[in-house]
């Protein structure tokens, strides 16, 4: 085992020594790697942006009973909770409607003259136990039947609009994945199948005194693993710096919008996942490239 792992280990840094004989033709290499892997990267990470800024608005499948005017709102909320399925309710009085309009409306003080006749009516947040749409449904339906409800509001269809657009973003996200990591592999395969080229004669003597395939192998998988790694790290620090650019404009934006939110780029999980999909797919561009240049007879 320990001259199994000393093998390796001399191979690992005879690959790190050609990368440093040819740092140009590596790092070109390496960030057209970080270019075709960042497209992907940051459509992801922007949909879960999105997501998670989604998360802070209304709870999902919510429903607004409007009670009508001269209704105690204490009966009403009793007669709400006695429903089942309800998860929380939360009453919004035709005081405190009115301010949160002067506020988001930026009338401030202009809304003051509504204070001696307040159109606004008193508005029930039900929260649903569930958010299937069939059961949404069927608790606006109830909500309707009780006594002092003039109107229930529902923010279903939205919520079915906006999963339908992140749904549609994922499947998108996929695809491009799925297209860029076949051009990482045909690129590192291009690299490899050059590099195996250049050894050609070496090879020959190592297949003439006995090397094994698995040992002819073992450095070119090894560079194509440590390139499609090191390609996967080019487009985390290209994702951070677009990132670091666009942090002005969302401040900017939240200060217009009163909103406090902030754009996360990966979390460690994400950036390793990156790193190890990079080495495997440079694996597999190599182990593509070198298999077929051995069953070929050409080394």
């Amino acid at each position: 085992m320990k001259a199994y792992l000393t093998r390796h280990a001399q191979v690992f840094m005879r690959t790190l020594g050609d990368f440093a004989r040819s740092p140009a033709a590596t790092l070109l290499t390496v960030v057209m790697i970080g270019v075709t892997l960042v497209l992907p990267t940051g459509l992801y990470v922007g949909l879960l942006n999105l997501q998670r800024l989604t998360l802070g608005w209304q709870p999902r499948g919510s429903l607004s009973a409007y009670l009508a005017k001269g209704v105690p709102h204490a009966t009403v909320i009793a007669a709400i909770r006695q429903i089942p399925g309800v998860a929380s309710i939360r009453y919004i009085s035709p005081a405190e409607g009115l301010r949160a309009f002067a506020t988001s409306s930026g009338l401030g003080t202009t809304a003051v003259v509504f204070r001696h006749h307040n159109p606004l009516p008193g508005v029930a947040v039900v929260t649903p136990l569930g958010t299937k749409p069939s059961s949404v449904a069927h608790l606006a339906a109830q909500l309707k039947t009780v006594p002092g409800i003039a109107h229930v509001q529902s923010n279903l269809a939205w919520v079915k609009r906006l999963d339908a657009a992140l749904a549609l973003g994922h499947r998108i996200v996929v695809i491009l994945a799925v297209a860029l990591g076949l051009a990482l592999i045909l690129i590192i395969g291009n690299t490899t199948r050059a590099a195996v080229a250049s050894r050609a004669d070496e090879i020959s003597v190592v297949g003439l005194v006995g090397g094994t395939n698995a040992f002819i192998r073992r450095p070119f998988l090894y560079a194509g693993a440590l390139t499609g790694g090191l390609g996967a790290l080019c487009a985390l620090i290209l994702l951070e710096a677009a990132f670091l650019a666009l942090d002005g404009p969302i401040a900017a934006l939240d200060r217009a919008y009163g909103a406090h939110y902030h754009l996360s780029g990966p979390d460690l999980s994400q950036a390793l996942g990156l790193l190890g999909l990079g080495a495997l797919l440079g694996w597999l561009g190599a182990r593509i490239a070198v298999g077929r240049a051995l069953r070929s007879r050409r080394i």
